[in-house]
């Protein structure tokens, strides 16, 4: 009997698990029967671009955490498909900080030449999955329809991400505060806050791009709030970072050193949860963002199931191409060609994992940590091998442009580890180049 395989999300990560059977069913072999499911009505993920916020169209949670105005935060070099390039899919070399657009279009490219697109419903969202006899018990609710389907699957892959539920922090004011409080989440347009004095709580990437997006179009200025340590690097005359927030008073937000500052919103850069509301406690993922996460063996294989896996759960250097390599390896375990070992030996290898990843030293440390287990992944299917040295480099590269001009490291270019071209220089400089659409991106 065909084995039904059940795949939740069509974005990079569950794009790149279709890829991967599509990828064995065009060299002769027998694949499972497929469904995917997807909640919004297209493919891409995070990096579909929606005006929504809150609710979708289905009165479901809003998925996309996507912004107008994006550009790739890190080296297009880093992510690229190995069985697909950037220049295959543009016909030229591009620069190597594509906004969301140019990305999106990649992204889109490789799946519609492999003509995956009838494995996905669109538009519907998965509403439970319960373990029973042979398999996983999914019920799924079509929007368009407004109607619900129960199927029985023999393996279920989760590939929702973990940017799509903001962890949204409390503090003293906030109830009264006369202007606008919003999580990243939930912020779409920069030109929004043009001429606003704008106040982010947060250290991460988002906070780090959305300050700058919203000084490249014109906010009056930025207040960046931190925990622990500032970013610290060489921001423009109007952003200034200070310590913790304490408390809100109006419009005035007081800090933890005493000082204080007039604001007229908050952008709450606080991060996102790991959160599955259609799973039981049983087959739910619980762990904290980092690089090696709890209870997946080898990064996928959920030991407290092991018909179940996760795709693209982990704290992230690599992306794209490392969600290929976790594909690759989980059609390989569900078509029989890789087996897996004892629980013990299981649990013994997330543990160990983590424990190497905790001896990591800094940044540099864990990019090739990251490397090393894609590499891992790689070497054990027929993905396509790159070098991962290569792509090493342009992010070690990147994190030292960044110390050097925080607004001018995307003017950079890097070396592709796919084909070995070194990027071209884009024809504007990131902070003048205020139109990101494909077609101004594309231009010599």
């Amino acid at each position: 009997m065909t084995k039904r395989i059940c795949i939740i999300g069509a974005g990079p990560s569950g794009l790149a698990q279709l890829r991967a059977f599509q990828s064995a069913k065009a060299k002769g072999a027998e694949i499972p029967e497929i469904v995917c499911y997807e909640k919004q009505p297209d493919w891409g993920g995070l990096w579909r671009y929606t005006w929504r916020t809150g609710v979708d169209e289905h009165a479901n949670p809003c998925h996309g955490s996507m912004y107008r105005y994006l550009w790739s935060n890190g080296p297009k070099e880093g992510l690229e498909f190995a069985d697909y390039t950037f220049e295959e899919h543009f016909g030229k070399p591009i620069a190597s900080y594509p906004p969301r657009a140019v990305l999106f279009d990649y992204i889109e490219g490789r799946v519609k030449k492999a003509g995956v697109r009838d494995w996905i419903k669109f538009n519907t969202i998965v509403r439970d999955v319960r373990k029973v006899d042979g398999g996983f018990e999914v019920t799924a609710r079509d929007g368009e329809t407004d109607s619900e389907e129960t199927s029985v699957f023999n393996h279920v892959i989760v590939a929702t991400g973990h940017f799509s539920f903001p962890n949204v922090p409390h503090y003293p004011g906030f109830e009264q505060f006369n202007g606008r409080i919003l999580h990243a989440h939930d912020f779409r347009d920069a030109r929004e806050f043009e001429g606003k004095d704008i106040l982010i709580l947060g250290t991460s990437y988002s906070a780090e791009d959305i300050g700058s997006q919203c000084w490249k179009y014109g906010a009056r200025s930025i207040t960046v709030a931190h925990r622990t340590a500032p970013m610290g690097y060489d921001w423009p005359d109007n952003w200034k970072e200070v310590p913790k927030l304490d408390r809100v008073e109006g419009k005035t937000a007081h800090f933890i050193d005493g000082t204080s500052k007039d604001v007229d919103a908050i952008i709450l850069c606080t991060g996102y949860k790991h959160h599955f509301p259609f799973l039981p406690d049983s087959l739910r993922l619980k762990t904290a963002n980092r690089l090696a996460a709890d209870d997946l063996y080898k990064g996928v294989v959920f030991t407290g199931d092991t018909d179940m896996f996760y795709l693209g759960m982990q704290d992230q250097w690599y992306t794209f191409n490392m969600f290929d390599a976790q594909a690759w390896w989980v059609r390989d375990v569900i078509m029989g060609r890789i087996g897996l070992p004892d629980a013990a030996a299981m649990e013994a290898d997330w543990k160990q994992r983590q424990a190497d990843e905790d001896a990591l030293e800094d940044d540099y440390a864990c990019i090739a940590y990251q490397g090393a287990y894609t590499q891992e992944l790689i070497d054990e299917t027929d993905y396509p091998s790159f070098d991962v040295e290569a792509a090493n480099q342009a992010f070690y590269e990147w994190k030292k442009h960044k110390k050097k001009g925080i607004m001018e490291f995307r003017n950079h270019g890097y070396t592709s580890p796919m084909t070995g071209t070194k990027a071209p220089p884009h024809h504007t400089p990131w902070k003048d180049a205020l139109d990101d659409s494909l077609e101004d991106y594309l231009q010599v």
